[in-house]
């Protein structure tokens, strides 16, 4: 189908050996399907011409007409010139200037030739003048054919190399000419009529060269519709092909663990959401198909609970569970709480991680063999070759963004046939996102804390109100609580003034002499950190002076209060994560977030959505729209490429929703992919596979 836009691009006029190279080294566009799916960043009305007289100082960016009376050349510094160009429409006069190229000028511009120019106007000296302005000559541009001019990202090399926007909107104008009408469709008419979605012939020339603002928008449409429909139909052809491939356990049983720990060892009374999520799990694991499930939860919302009961099913039905965490001080705290959990019950949980050596390892891996282990709690240390189970039939994976793909298939390996998969994560993903990084799985969702929990309260002040912050610090702790204080940076850079962590440490010391404080950064040995760390467990010490490594996984109810300094440097999930270490415990907890008082406008709207709500997913959604998902907490981690080129998961949420509804009538109408009218997507998807998009990464 797409031959023809598989060509090289050095067959467009004007491209060539050199310009190849540095459209493929700098931009990586190597055909002429590249070329065409690079899209503008912006759109500049071209369609009006003013007259000189018109122009004003605070005028954008305009276009004139006119004819070029004489050039003259100025001194810009020891034997270097620029040039001046003296244009007149008749009614008045402006200065063309460039302070470089000045050969290149002369050999392109002659006296008495009618110009189109196009910049910003500005004055000097009481005249008007365009510095470095766009020029066409009047005969080459037809007013009636301009509309919106693209402009697109170049570098700094394709700029030092005579590569501009113009340049790639010259290459990519050539190239349009060159196919005219014969782009090929990529969508059926039955999904194109009922959106009422233009061509992609037609969506393809109009995102270059729109006429006008409803070209463009219609354009913009079609083409974010197809790329997002595209990465729906292959998740979802994904999740159907495994659904079919990999039958489940039956667990039909809920026995005598399960109604034993719920009628003697429940905490409290289980919330709606959690009996919600639980009716979800049990529906899954007796369905006979693979639970693929994403437990989504605000930290202390009472997941892991969830889990213990989930894992309490499967050894009803006479399997094995496992329960695997990113960091040995996670797993640890896990293995408490589940035995906490399990306390007078008749169930064997045991930990494997690397601190686990000698007898004591041989010990486990002989149990998870044997079966007379029913819980193993661990890291990525449960998926290593010589971890063997009699039968697994429950994995668990916590803060699954840590964990790529490879590392789940490994513990899938574990078993006869793919365990039930339950994966859970304390930074809430927004809907639309979810759709995308985790569209294979299901998802639920525990949106109420447990009774009992108050809410964290959350306030912002400024650098000069340390003195009553460290006071009323002091009567915290008074009052037998802790607190985390948190630091940017390890140690001072010389670009930054912000706080560091070390140096902060020190002046902490002397701020508060009648206090024990542990210090804890990624760049210390994990032993070292752990020490610590569980210095401040146990209650030795009162005040935690650290970096964002405290973010996930640690569990101190009797920690009230944190302190984060220069909150401006944070994202808003980030904010949002170390703020769920505190309020774990049944007092009023506090987070204080301090900046400076010169913020900038998107960083007050961070700090105060941060005062406003406790909703993780609220957060997540603000986060979304302000950073974008690349830069999400959890997915740049993990590799999730969106390569999209023109779509935007955060600002197109409803755009995403219609592809994944109408992805998924194609899936349930053929999940075989044999249907002939559906052939052109299987086979166009065949095609997207070929290309750069990190498909299994997103499924």
């Amino acid at each position: 189908m797409s031959t023809i836009l598989e060509q090289d691009i050095k067959y467009i006029p004007g491209v060539g050996p050199n310009r190849k190279e540095i459209l493929n080294k700098e931009l990586g566009i190597h055909t002429w399907g590249d070329l065409l799916e690079y899209y503008p960043y912006k759109y500049v009305d071209r369609s009006k011409i003013y007259a000189i007289k018109d122009l004003q100082g605070s005028m954008p960016y305009v276009q004139v007409k006119g004819k070029i009376l004489s050039f003259e050349e100025f001194s810009i510094g020891a034997r270097k010139k620029g040039v001046v160009a003296h244009l007149s429409d008749g009614c008045g006069v402006v200065d063309l200037v460039w302070f470089q190229h000045t050969k290149y000028v002369y050999q392109n511009y002659k006296v008495n030739t009618e110009y189109i120019v196009f910049g910003k106007p500005t004055v000097y000296n009481g005249r008007y003048q365009f510095a470095h302005p766009d020029i066409d000559k009047a005969e080459d541009l037809q007013l009636s054919e301009m509309g919106l001019q693209p402009y697109y990202s170049t570098t700094e090399t394709m700029k030092k190399r005579g590569m501009s926007s113009r340049s790639i909107e010259r290459i990519i104008k050539s190239l349009l000419e060159k196919l005219s009408s014969s782009l090929p469709e990529t969508l059926p008419p039955y999904i194109i009529d009922p959106l009422h979605l233009c061509s992609r012939n037609e969506a393809v020339h109009h995102i270059h060269y729109p006429h006008n603002t409803t070209e463009l928008q219609r354009a913009q449409v079609r083409l974010k519709f197809e790329e997002l429909f595209y990465v729906q139909l292959n998740i979802l052809r994904y999740a159907s092909d495994h659904r079919r491939k990999y039958r489940g356990y039956i667990f039909k049983r809920v026995g005598e663990q399960f109604n034993g720990f719920y009628r003697n060892n429940l905490p409290f009374p289980l919330t709606d959401a959690q009996k919600r999520v639980m009716h979800e799990i049990r529906d899954d694991m007796g369905s006979g198909r693979q639970m693929n499930r994403l437990l989504q939860g605000d930290v202390g919302s009472g997941k892991t609970l969830v889990a213990v009961m989930s894992m309490l099913i499967a050894i009803d039905n006479g399997y094995q569970a496992a329960l695997m965490a990113p960091t040995e001080i996670l797993a640890e705290q896990h293995l408490q709480t589940i035995m906490d959990f399990l306390q007078g019950m008749d169930i064997q949980v045991r930990l494997l991680t690397s601190v686990v050596k000698g007898k004591q390892r041989d010990e486990v891996l002989n149990g998870l063999l044997d079966g007379s282990i029913d819980i193993i709690v661990g890291t990525h240390a449960i998926i290593e070759d010589p971890v063997q189970f009699k039968q697994l039939g429950l994995a668990v994976v916590d803060e699954q963004h840590r964990f790529g793909v490879a590392q789940r298939a490994k513990l899938w390996g574990k078993s006869e046939q793919p365990p039930h998969v339950l994966v859970m994560t304390a930074t809430p993903i927004p809907r639309t996102l979810a759709m995308t990084i985790y569209g294979d799985l299901d998802v639920s969702v525990i949106d109420e804390l447990p009774p009992g929990r108050k809410p964290v309260q959350t306030m912002h002040r400024f650098d000069n109100q340390l003195t009553s912050l460290y006071q009323g610090i002091r009567q915290q702790i008074h009052q037998g609580r802790q607190v985390y204080i948190v630091f940017p940076l390890i140690k001072e850079s010389e670009k930054s003034d912000l706080k560091n962590l070390e140096t902060g440490y020190e002046s902490l010391l002397q701020i508060f002499p009648e206090f024990k404080l542990s210090k804890v950064h990624g760049q210390m040995k994990p032993k070292e950190k752990e020490e610590e760390m569980q210095r401040f467990v146990r209650g030795e010490t009162q005040i935690l002076v650290a970096t964002t490594v405290i973010e996930v996984g640690v569990n101190v109810p009797n920690a009230s209060v944190m302190v984060i300094l220069d909150a401006q440097r944070f994202g808003l999930s980030q904010l949002h994560q170390l703020r769920g270490r505190v309020g774990r415990g049944a007092d009023q907890s506090y987070c204080i977030l301090v900046t400076s008082y010169k913020l900038s406008e998107e960083t007050r709207k961070r700090i105060d959505i941060m005062c406003d709500t406790n909703d993780g997913f609220e957060i997540a959604e603000a986060d979304l729209k302000l950073r974008g998902p690349g830069d999400l907490e959890g997915t740049q981690q993990s590799g999730i490429a969106f390569d999209l080129k023109i779509a935007d998961i955060a600002r197109d949420g409803q755009l995403v929703q219609l592809a994944r509804y109408e992805a998924q009538k194609i899936i349930d109408d053929d999940p075989l992919c044999e249907k002939s009218e559906h052939q052109l997507l299987w086979n166009r998807l065949k095609e997207l596979r070929k290309t750069n998009i990190n498909w299994s990464a997103i499924s």
